[in-house]
């Protein structure tokens, strides 16, 4: 097409423009169709509407039992989170998970492998104290893995860490034995997102059986294998 020709066709597409009597104009830089950014709801507002559910909750002897509600510790914005069985009496006592001797095995086997933690986030599958601290029962387990799943999703972890058979159970059923399916990665699906997780045990089953700490200490191996693969920074 010579310019002549150019010229002529963009002059009948500016009169053909102009007949519908719109104002119009062209710029040079790509239009902005987003003009706002979406705003998430915040971390902390979510979790404050996670506890109030959880308070809410009817005819329920754990909640009965129990002095306070024990809903986590840590960084809410942390990359890996841990999930324990449920409150002991100290947790009870001070509103916070893994508090007493298992919490101070759980500090000694992070920093074993150069964690604070402080830097990571951990919760339970139940939150309140099950009288004399007994294991909680398959109904309260299924139970609480709802809020569990929620509580999941609003952290929203790369790397999830299982402590204990109930961890296990309420994500992943009471047919698996963890003694066969602790130390490997795993992925578990949470709303339509899969989290990489691995099952280990509890540090309060290593006060009883001393002689699995080998086994803990494999999967502590593991786990920071995988956070300098992610590149995670703790």
């Amino acid at each position: 097409m010579i310019e002549n020709d150019k010229n002529q066709k963009d002059k009948i597409n500016e009169e053909l423009i102009n007949t519908y009597e719109i104002s119009y104009i062209f710029e040079n830089k790509p239009l902005n169709r987003l003009k706002t950014k979406p705003t998430l709801e915040k971390k902390s507002d979510r979790l404050d509407q996670l506890k109030r559910k959880i308070e809410e909750i009817d005819d329920c002897e754990l909640k009965s039992n129990a002095k306070n509600l024990v809903l986590y510790d840590g960084d809410f914005n942390s990359p890996v989170m841990i999930v324990g069985e449920g409150p002991g009496e100290k947790e009870d006592s001070l509103g916070k998970p893994f508090m007493g001797d298992a919490g101070q095995l759980l500090n000694k086997m992070l920093e074993a492998i150069k964690i604070d933690r402080k830097k990571i986030y951990i919760t339970n599958v139940v939150n309140y104290r099950p009288p004399n601290n007994r294991k909680p029962e398959p109904k309260e387990i299924n139970r609480y893995s709802n809020y569990l799943k929620e509580h999941i999703s609003i952290i929203d972890p790369k790397i999830l860490i299982l402590m204990g058979s109930t961890a296990m159970e309420s994500l992943f059923g009471s047919k698996i034995k963890i003694s066969k399916e602790r130390g490997s990665w795993k992925e578990v699906i949470i709303n339509n997102k899969t989290y990489l997780t691995m099952i280990t045990f509890h540090p309060a089953y290593l006060l009883r059986q001393a002689d699995q700490k080998k086994y803990s200490w494999a999967d502590l191996k593991e786990l920071r294998k995988k956070i300098d693969q992610l590149n995670i920074m703790l």
